[in-house]
């Protein structure tokens, strides 16, 4: 019986270019490097959590071209001339966006792992709705939906707060997006 030499396949790159919180980046990266990967550790965006890598948790929420979507789902060559944008683009500590203010004063931080995915999560449900695009708990199908509590919460499903702080995330997604309206 001959011994056969088990080789470790040479990771394929690939060069990769988007647009991160309105700066162009080129990144040459692994072509199975997940866009949460390329984020944190190519770019030094460690905003963007990762929580439990399978896309349960909503930790790693970032928007792309205006959508939220799992960022330890998809690959960063995926994204080629995407505009993503991540918790970083939004506000600093200097200059808070209203929406992070909010999750300040309604405490919708608690120990801040998901707080991150919870705003750009946020972010991106309120454009859900005013573009019209229903969910599973919008009454009438015709009609643009309306910012409601149950809008809110079966939209934001998909991000997880460990420490339970629900009620007050709801509480500043409301606050802020009362101001959106008025």
């Amino acid at each position: 019986m001959s011994s056969q030499h088990l080789t470790t396949p040479v990771p394929s790159m690939a060069p990769i270019s988007f647009k991160v919180n309105g700066i162009q980046q080129q990144l040459n990266v692994d072509t199975r490097t997940t866009l949460l990967d390329a984020l944190r550790e190519h770019l030094h965006l460690t905003g963007t959590k990762k929580g439990c890598d399978h896309g349960q948790c909503g930790a790693c929420t970032v928007m792309v071209n205006g959508r939220r979507i799992n960022a330890c789902l998809t690959l960063a060559v995926m994204q080629q001339d995407a505009e993503i944008t991540t918790i970083e683009g939004l506000g600093n500590p200097d200059e808070l966006h209203p929406l992070q203010a909010a999750f300040i004063k309604h405490d919708g931080y608690q120990c801040g792992y998901c707080t991150p995915g919870q705003i750009c999560s946020s972010m991106a449900v309120l454009e859900e709705i005013k573009a019209g695009i229903p969910s599973h708990v919008t009454h009438d199908l015709v009609s643009a939906p309306n910012v409601t509590a149950d809008e809110i919460r079966e939209r934001m499903s998909g991000n997880i707060c460990r420490c339970g702080a629900y009620s007050n995330i709801l509480a500043a997604i409301e606050e802020y997006a009362e101001g959106l309206e008025s």
